[in-house]
């Protein structure tokens, strides 16, 4: 298999561009226009960086897909290897000027997320790796790699959580377990890439309303640092095209954290149902 050194090079490279773009955006005073059917909203940023990162990739890798999430035409082929593209992930964080919002690129190969980067305009971290080679945080000119950390007690875990999405059944799971250290935050890839750090330990997204876009970058980063992505019932998400909304929710830990979490997160879907928008 591949060592997706020259895909990884130009995901970083077109990462930093949609950065920049999205910085020159976020210095004016930008409008902001709702999706139709309360999908959240739209900026020129989101959009520019849209193109931005589309173009380069159909242009470095023809013969590949690519699922954008403002682009309106999936770019479908007979390919196994899709780019899931979120230009900017965290629109509401942008909008907020909080700058919890960041660039996301995925590479799947048969359906496996096997590539990632995330990368945060503001505070100029960048998450990069894959899922069999490792992941690395390079901030400052220095890089270093990335490993999940590893509690024993679940007591100690440190959650985070949706800023702009709380929920009361991560409130409900949260109590269960017994966690008292939580953090909200923006961007799906920052949460995860916390989580790669070592400096947080769970996410949960009890939500249907994120999609392969938003979790595919993410997913391979930190399945590269030791870490696994799975929906509410502890079961991987496929990134073949044929559903894109992570219908099930999102959780992201350790494997032993998710291990030991999983009984009281089944638990309480079974109480609950499914999760829901």
């Amino acid at each position: 298999m591949s060592d997706f050194t020259v895909e990884l090079e130009v995901a970083t490279r077109v990462a930093r561009e949609a950065g920049a773009v999205i910085l020159e955006v976020y210095a004016t005073n930008f409008d902001v226009v709702q999706k139709a059917d309360d999908q959240g909203p739209v900026t020129e940023a989101d959009q520019r960086a849209n193109e931005l990162i589309v173009s380069t990739l159909r242009r470095e890798f023809p013969s590949d897909s690519i699922i954008a999430e403002e682009t309106t035409r999936r770019d479908e082929t007979a390919s196994t290897r899709r780019w899931f593209i979120d230009p900017l992930d965290g629109t509401r964080e942008f909008v907020a000027r909080n700058g919890m919002f960041a660039v996301h690129i995925g590479l799947a190969v048969d359906g496996q997320a096997v590539l990632g980067v995330v990368y945060a305009p503001v505070s100029r971290k960048l998450y990069a790796g894959t899922r069999d080679g490792g992941s690395t945080l390079e901030l400052d000119g220095a890089t270093r790699r990335l490993q999940v950390a590893h509690k024993a007690n679940v007591r100690d875990l440190h959650l985070l959580v949706s800023r702009a999405h709380r929920s009361k059944r991560t409130d409900d799971i949260q109590r269960r377990l017994g966690i008292t250290r939580v953090t909200p935050q923006g961007s799906v890839g920052l949460k995860t890439g916390l989580i790669a750090e070592g400096l947080a330990d769970l996410y949960l997204h009890p939500s249907s309303r994120s999609s392969r876009w938003d979790s595919c970058g993410p997913e391979a980063i930190l399945r590269g640092a030791g870490g696994v992505l799975t929906d509410f019932s502890g079961a991987p998400y496929l990134y073949d095209g044929a559903e894109l909304a992570n219908v099930r929710g999102l959780l992201a830990c350790s494997p032993q954290v998710l291990e030991a979490v999983m009984p009281v997160v089944r638990e309480i879907s079974y109480e609950q149902g499914p999760p829901q928008g």
